[in-house]
């Protein structure tokens, strides 16, 4: 199983960057997948999370309205529609997959079974 995240980049704040991570190697996750970040110095903190029909996200307070996680299950992609952002956003962004069914959406890191390698956000002010 692997997931590949890609999308990152340098944007000025204000600005928007949409973050993608494929996933190969098996079939697409049937639970939940989510985004983390982590900024040096930082621990790794989620982000958002989707569940397998797309029914059910779970967002970060922090980037609420201005983030957006959505999944396109015949692609194996989920992605992450970041708007409106700001320095604090500058971070590493990880996705994750869990794969077993857990009764809620998964939030913390261990909850996950699967990581990307991770891609760089940096926004300058």
């Amino acid at each position: 199983v692997q997931l590949q995240a890609s999308g990152g980049g340098l944007v000025q704040a204000g600005g928007s960057l949409r973050l993608s991570c494929a996933t190969s190697g098996r079939t697409f996750s049937r639970y939940a997948m989510g985004w983390f970040r982590q900024a040096p110095g930082k621990e790794r903190d989620i982000v958002a999370a989707i569940s397998w029909s797309g029914g059910s996200t779970y967002y970060a307070e922090s980037v609420k309205g201005r983030f957006t996680i959505s999944r396109d299950n015949a692609k194996n992609t989920v992605y992450l529609q970041m708007n409106s952002l700001k320095p604090e956003d500058t971070a590493v962004y990880y996705c994750a997959d869990r794969s077993r069914g857990l009764g809620r959406l998964p939030t913390r890191q261990y909850e996950y079974d699967y990581w990307g390698q991770g891609t760089q956000v940096t926004v300058s002010s």
